[in-house]
């Protein structure tokens, strides 16, 4: 069987770091008002979008990240979501942005944002760097998209098949998918 490989480059690091920007002011002027906002990284594959956009930002914030799968080895969703790690603080009555990797069929981002919801913060909303509209099976509502992409497998700038391929600073097709 052939290994993977990910050859055709669709978002190079240039476009990626000029998008997070945009979306980083774009959630400064939103949460003008606000003191202080708390961020929660959907782990791994949010990191390095969690990373540049928090360098980028000036005002007041606090992490804290939670650990989803949907997808285990495989290239598509199992539609079976599983917690693997909770958050270390309480966010009743917080200004909270979920940082996600990417948004696919909807599943895992409504089941993240349901059980975030029922711990009341005073505000709830999502910052995904990539999605794919064509894929979702749910209405899930995400406030800041980075880019809208074609369904296809994609790994790099975060984003992994089986754990391979995270640190590309691009984002890229993963092609002979096994």
């Amino acid at each position: 069987m052939p290994s993977p490989t990910a050859t055709t480059i669709l978002l190079s690091a240039d476009r990626i770091r000029q998008r997070i920007e945009g979306m980083a002011a774009q959630i400064e002027q939103d949460y003008a008002h606000v003191d202080h906002l708390h961020l929660v990284c959907v782990l791994k594959g949010g990191v390095m979008f969690l990373t540049d956009l928090v360098r980028t930002m000036t005002r007041p914030l606090t992490l804290d990240f939670i650990a989803l799968s949907s997808y285990g080895q495989s290239t598509s969703s199992s539609g079976e979501v599983k917690l693997l790690k909770d958050l270390d603080t309480p966010i009743s009555g917080r200004d909270v942005i979920i940082i996600e990797d990417i948004v696919d069929t909807g599943l895992t981002l409504m089941y993240l944002q349901d059980i975030l919801r029922a711990r009341t913060p005073r505000s709830l909303r999502t910052a995904c760097l990539l999605s794919k509209p064509s894929r979702r099976t749910v209405d899930v509502k995400v406030e800041y998209i980075g880019f809208e992409i074609e369904d296809r497998f994609v790994v790099g700038y975060g984003l992994d098949f089986d754990q391979r391929f995270r640190n590309l600073p691009y984002i890229a097709a993963l092609d002979e998918v096994p």
